[in-house]
C-alpha cells in the first residue's frame, strides 16, 4: 500500500514508540515502497562487510535505515514539540492540503 502525501520531505516528525521514543528529527526522504521516512539523525547502523570481489578487503559501512510511518507523528508546533495527526482537506480555491485533527483542522504549511 503506497503512502499518502501526509508527512513529506522537510517535515519535523517526533518518534512515538520504539526505543527512540520522544525524539525529534527533520525527514530526508520518504521511502514510498516501504511505508517508511529517512530521518536525519534516526536509524543510522555501522554494518559490517565480509570480502567480495568488488570489495576485497572487506570493511565497515554506515547504513541508514528507513523508519516505519506509522511510529512518527508530525510535529506542529516546534516550540512546544507538540504533535498531531494528519488529514486531507479541499480549501477555498479547491486544492487538497494538510491540516493538523489536534488543532482544529488548521492548515498546515
Amino acid at each position: 500500500m503506497k503512502a499518502t502525501k501526509k508527512i513529506l520531505k522537510g517535515d519535523i516528525v517526533k518518534i512515538i514508540s520504539g526505543a527512540k521514543k520522544g525524539v525529534t528529527g527533520k525527514v530526508l526522504q520518504v521511502v514510498n515502497k516501504k511505508n517508511a521516512l529517512l530521518i536525519e539523525g534516526i536509524g543510522n547502523i555501522h554494518r559490517t562487510v565480509k570480502p567480495s570481489r568488488q570489495n576485497p578487503r572487506g570493511g565497515h559501512l554506515d547504513i541508514h535505515v528507513p523508519t516505519p510511518i506509522c511510529k512518527v507523528a508530525l510535529v506542529v508546533d516546534e516550540k512546544t514539540n507538540k504533535t498531531s495527526r494528519i488529514g486531507l482537506a479541499n480549501n477555498t480555491e479547491g486544492k487538497t492540503v494538510r491540516v493538523a485533527r489536534q488543532l482544529k483542522n488548521k492548515e498546515i504549511k
